[in-house]
């Protein structure tokens, strides 16, 4: 498999030509900006290797992955040439471990993948990113090609099959009863719908509160500057998905608005 020298190049994507300050207001009785988030929310922090990230000038979206989801398409394996190099999420890589590159599931997400070429299977644990080469899909360690009888012809047609996730700073893979009992889904970023954009704060208020839990999403005002003015954007937030806030935006009154990721 041909890698690029930088894997990836990792981007926290919000608005083009907009800069923020850090700064945003919640819903409050109060009706005064009173609770100002200058340091961002550990449970809205999002891992590096979990952000959008470009290789070869095509864009990668890590969204939302649950378990049992099948994916379908050719895998390849890496082995002596990346053997001992660090992989995405910050680990050794190790081709003798059963551990497989893929471009977008999240880290620690434990599939089954089955060599439809001759029904053996194995259950790898995604720690890198890849394979960056036309249609393939995952990237097996040397051990875990050799287990589905791969690792002669280099390629083989898989299935593959979300069982579950593994927690962070683990390198073990669970069995089958303990990954059914944790999270059904693992969601991978964080997808807002702009509905407002306010030179007053006022303004943004009265946005706010109007559409705070429309269909159940959230508002929030995002405190900005653009071409060297402040404005007051309103977003809606809790989408997991570009497709989920792309479906909103079509179906909503809100016809003309975009997509910001936080």
């Amino acid at each position: 498999m041909t890698r690029p020298a930088a894997l990836f190049v990792i981007a926290a994507v919000l608005i083009t030509g907009c800069s923020t300050r850090n700064v945003s207001w919640q819903k409050n009785s109060s009706k005064e900006p009173s609770h100002i988030a200058s340091v961002p929310d550990k449970k809205n922090y999002t891992h590096p290797t979990m952000r959008p990230y470009t290789v070869h000038g095509k864009r990668y979206y890590p969204t939302v992955v649950r378990r049992g989801e099948m994916f379908k398409g050719i895998a390849s394996w890496y082995g002596p040439n990346f053997n001992g190099k660090l992989t995405s999420n910050g680990e050794t890589y190790d081709m003798y471990a059963k551990t497989a590159a893929h471009k977008t599931l999240p880290m620690n997400t434990i599939v089954k993948v089955d060599n439809l070429d001759n029904g053996k299977s194995v259950t790898v644990r995604i720690n890198d990113r890849g394979p960056f080469v036309g249609t393939r899909i995952i990237d097996l360690s040397k051990a875990a090609a050799k287990e589905i009888n791969m690792q002669k012809k280099g390629t083989a047609r898989v299935r593959l099959t979300v069982l579950g996730f593994q927690k962070s700073g683990s390198t073990s893979i669970p069995d089958l009863k303990k990954l059914q009992s944790g999270p059904e889904e693992k969601i991978i970023g964080s997808f807002a719908v702009q509905i407002g954009s306010f030179r007053r704060f006022e303004g943004a208020l009265i946005t706010q509160e109007k559409y705070d839990n429309y269909r159940g999403y959230s508002t929030i005002i995002k405190d900005m500057e653009y071409e060297g003015e402040r404005i007051f954007r309103v977003w809606l937030t809790g989408f997991k998905s570009d497709a989920e806030a792309r479906d909103f935006i079509a179906e909503s009154e809100f016809k003309h608005s975009f997509i910001a990721r936080e």
